[in-house]
């Protein structure tokens, strides 16, 4: 079996998704779109249909924001959309989940708020975890019809699915390292502005992430045996 991952950014790399992808025996093809300091991509995007999964990661960017990522973003969407077509199964976290939004010909908008930490959801399926889950966003799905809401906040959708497509708003496959990484990258003043501190975040995830590791084996678990199949 073969599972295609979309790495938009350097440091957004597929984390424990891929590693729990091999134990169950997937072979992982990896594709970064975009490189170090720059935004601008012509790295061609695969043809989904010689895979049995495809799994696009997260971004800075919203999906929207095509004076940043016009470049690709259109050739994404049409990607997923030849997957969807083709009915080879997806999964998308953050950014990922926004494009398959859009290609299921749903919207993409920017939240009426950021949500950074460690969040619980209101959760509508038994074999996953309302949390707690790392949240890192200022954007959000409006679903097209025929896609269920699984999960939310009161700002937007945090987990759905259409078909054998899932999407989550959140971070399942994070690391510590994965967001001491991002952290780094933030002034004091970002956390500050959004009600929280980097420090926090990382203090939070000794707290939290070898639960969340744990959640995040049922979800993958649960999208690879009841979406995928």
């Amino acid at each position: 079996m073969r599972a295609l991952i979309i790495q938009h950014e350097p440091d957004g790399p597929p984390g424990l998704l891929s590693r729990h992808l091999a134990q169950r025996g997937y072979r992982v093809d990896i594709v970064q779109i975009m490189q170090p300091g720059s935004t601008h991509s012509e790295i061609p995007f695969p043809d989904p249909r010689s895979y049995d999964l495809v799994a696009p990661m997260g971004a800075v960017a919203g999906v929207y924001d095509h004076h940043l990522i016009g470049s690709w973003i259109h050739r994404e969407v049409a990607m997923l959309q030849l997957a969807l077509d083709a009915g080879v199964p997806m999964f998308g976290i953050c950014f990922g989940a926004q494009a398959i939004t859009m290609a299921l010909g749903g919207h993409v908008e920017p939240s009426p708020s950021y949500e950074i930490g460690w969040y619980t959801y209101e959760l509508q399926h038994p074999r996953i975890a309302a949390g707690p889950w790392f949240t890192w966003h200022g954007d959000r799905c409006l679903l097209p019809a025929g896609a269920t809401e699984l999960a939310r906040t009161t700002h937007c959708t945090q987990l759905f699915r259409e078909g054998r497509a899932a999407g989550v708003q959140f971070h399942p496959e994070v690391t510590r390292e994965m967001v001491a990484g991002w952290v780094s990258k933030c002034p004091p003043d970002y956390f500050v502005e959004r009600g929280t501190t980097g420090a926090a975040l990382i203090a939070a995830f000794d707290e939290f992430g070898e639960l969340a590791a744990k959640q995040a084996t049922e979800l993958f678990d649960w999208f690879l045996d009841d979406v995928a199949r």
